[in-house]
């Protein structure tokens, strides 16, 4: 797995921890980052963590609006964070090409959501992609 998909996937941990703890991503972030014994948190775990909370009210108005169907609320925890990184990346990680951060969302949907999830999150992300948004 390439270095940045771990990143991903780490920032994408530490979201839906603090999702599960109703805490600040920030917070869980922090914890990581001093565990003594845990793996060292990528840079651009940290980066992504602190770009989705920067621009968390943002993305979420974003989510809600183009969601067809569906409110946050009612989305899977897993499905709602991978968003919230892969509209980070369209909008704000300008060294990302749109197609690899709507690809890394789906391919993390795919391994730890639902057998649907993958098709809601491509879809999605692509909808915001064709609208200008991104």
């Amino acid at each position: 797995m390439a270095a940045r998909s771990k990143a991903r996937r780490r920032a994408l941990d530490v979201l839906f921890e603090a999702e599960l703890r109703d805490t600040s991503s920030l917070e869980v972030l922090r914890e990581r980052i001093g565990r003594p014994s845990g793996p060292p948190v990528p840079e651009y775990t940290i980066t992504l963590v602190e770009g989705v909370d920067a621009h968390r009210e943002q993305i979420d108005e974003l989510l809600a609006a183009y969601s067809i169907g569906w409110t946050l609320e009612r989305m899977p925890a897993v499905d709602r964070n991978v968003l919230r990184l892969g509209v980070y990346e369209l909008l704000w990680a300008d060294d990302v090409p749109d197609g690899v951060a709507i690809s890394e969302a789906v391919l993390l949907a795919r391994e730890l959501s639902t057998e649907e999830s993958p098709h809601f999150v491509n879809g999605l992300l692509a909808r915001l992609l064709q609208r200008g948004v991104a």
